[in-house]
């Protein structure tokens, strides 16, 4: 069964489209997009298992420069 992951992104002021394109770039990452409130950029991350969703998050989305803070929310 998939597993799937709503990641809230706050970013740096003028990194949301850098940041949109490196996580569109990654074959996981199903959606990225903007939005207006609290946070930046919500992506929707789609895998095989919930424990690679992590990795991708601490991995790449957490590594991405301009990324300040995450929240991840696993669909259930």
């Amino acid at each position: 069964m998939r597993s799937k992951a709503y990641v809230l992104i706050e970013v740096d002021a003028g990194q949301v489209a850098t940041v949109i394109a490196t996580l569109r770039a990654v074959p996981s990452v199903t959606a990225a997009d903007p939005v207006t409130g609290p946070h930046d950029i919500i992506a929707v991350i789609e895998t095989d298992d919930q424990r690679t969703i992590g990795q991708i998050v601490m991995e790449t989305v957490h590594m991405t420069p301009g990324v300040k803070r995450t929240i991840t929310c696993l669909a259930l």
